[in-house]
């Protein structure tokens, strides 16, 4: 089993940064970050799997395509969430979560082990 711990949610304003980590108890396949508002359901934000030491793969979803980018750290068991240009609908808890094999993919049913969570709050 893996324990995951998401950190660095914050409160920030409309056009500012953030930077969220995911550190896992052991070495991870596919990691996402998801995130969820009041109200809505659990959504993918970013999906990043690894294959080789110097090759990964990442994917993300449009409404953040070109404002966050997924890293990841293998010496750390740590995948890393840079988002830039932060929007007041970006607001919510963000949640990080692996599955035990490549490909990512972006239902909630096709990851296993969850974080607890990180609060992210954008003010205009």
């Amino acid at each position: 089993q893996v324990q995951l711990v998401e950190s660095g949610g914050g409160l920030v304003q409309a056009g500012d940064s953030l930077r969220l980590s995911c550190a896992a108890s052991g070495r991870t396949f596919t990691v996402g970050w998801f995130r969820q508002a009041p109200g809505n359901v659990r959504g993918f934000v970013a999906g990043i799997t690894w294959t080789y030491a110097t090759y990964t793969n990442t994917r993300y979803a449009d409404s953040v395509k070109g404002r966050f980018t997924i890293s990841r750290d293998n010496a750390k068991n740590t995948v890393y969430l840079q988002m830039n240009n932060l929007k007041p609908e970006d607001t919510a808890v963000y949640y990080c979560a692996t599955r035990m094999s490549t490909g990512i993919y972006t239902g909630v049913n096709d990851y296993a082990y969850w974080g607890q969570g990180t609060q992210v709050t954008v003010s205009s």
